[in-house]
This record gives C-alpha cells, sequence and structure tokens, in this order.
C-alpha cells in the first residue's frame, strides 16, 4: 500500500504562484514515477506533470509547459509541483499519484494509488 497527501493548494490571482507537496507514506520502494493530475469540474481528470522517481525525469502536459515545474526530494518522499504564471483556467482539484512500472505517465491508467486531492483556485 502506498499512501499519498497533497497539500498547497489555496486561493491566488491569475500571475501569481503556488507550490504543491505531495508526501508519499507505504511501500515507496514500489514507485516507479509521480504524476501530477487535475480535474476541473464537469470536466475529466487530466494530466499534468510526472517525474521519474530514480532518475528524476520530467514529463508535461503542453498547457502547463514552461511555467510548471514538477521535482522530487527522495530523502523526504516529497514530490513538488512549482506553479508559476496561474491562469483561471488552471483552477481544478489537483492530485498526486504513484506509477508502479514503465508506462505512459500521461495516461491515468499507468496509475495506481491516488492522493485525495488539494484544491487550486485562480481568479482573474
Amino acid at each position: 500500500q502506498v499512501q499519498l497527501a497533497e497539500s498547497g493548494g489555496g486561493l491566488v490571482q491569475a500571475g501569481d504562484s503556488l507550490r504543491l507537496s505531495c508526501v508519499v507514506s507505504g511501500r515507496t520502494f514500489s514507485i516507479y514515477a509521480m504524476g501530477w493530475f487535475r480535474q476541473a469540474p464537469g470536466k475529466e481528470r487530466d494530466f499534468v506533470a510526472a517525474v521519474q522517481w530514480g532518475v528524476g525525469r520530467t514529463y508535461y502536459a503542453d498547457s502547463v509547459r514552461g511555467r510548471f515545474t514538477i521535482s522530487r526530494d527522495n530523502a523526504k518522499n516529497t514530490v513538488y509541483l512549482q506553479m508559476n504564471n496561474l491562469k483561471p483556467e488552471d483552477t481544478a482539484l489537483y492530485y498526486c499519484a504513484t506509477a508502479p512500472v514503465p508506462s505512459a505517465l500521461g495516461a491515468r491508467a499507468s496509475y495506481n494509488y491516488w492522493g485525495q486531492g488539494t484544491q487550486v483556485t485562480v481568479s482573474s
């Protein structure tokens, strides 16, 4: 079992920054990669970014590339999502998740454990 706990969400204005954190506990040795997804009301849960737990290779959705940065601190079992130049369309519930094996990291089906989410709201 793996447990995930997100934090760092909030209400900000367009152009502001936020950093989300996701603390991982449990069977962390079984993790291949960590991902961030987001879901706005009435929409699908979409891929945002992912990072390979071991080598640190990163992946981004086109909509956030250049504004968001994913990173991990293996010693703290924590993955971060630094979000800069936030836009109203970034408003969503943000989830972190674990992927156990090499796979298509942009796909929800590649992830087996999910956190409860942290809300990010960006006002214009």
